[in-house]
């Protein structure tokens, strides 16, 4: 699976879990330096509490285009260092 915008690869990587239809990649196959935390909150029933991110590219940002949850609750340990990306860029 992989993420691009703009011909910028954002993310790549074959070890990918879907949860809820979503791929969530693993964090080391995420260019997080294309990448600025948001404001945005949003807190996941079983999941828990999502961290957003946008994505920067010269001196354009996509508000809130992946999100990742850094103490999931225990049904979604298995997502714990992953990150999701809006689905407008998978």
């Amino acid at each position: 699976m992989k993420i691009t915008h703009k011909d910028t690869v954002l993310a790549e990587s074959d070890k990918t879990v879907v949860v809820e239809n979503n791929h969530y990649f693993p964090r080391e196959d995420v260019k997080m330096e294309h990448f600025v935390k948001s404001d945005t909150q949003y807190t996941c029933p079983w999941k828990g509490a999502a961290t957003y991110y946008s994505v920067k590219y010269g001196d354009k940002i996509i508000e809130d285009a992946a999100w990742s949850y850094e103490e999931p609750k225990d049904k979604a340990k298995h997502i714990a260092g992953h990150v999701a990306f809006d689905k407008k860029l998978v």
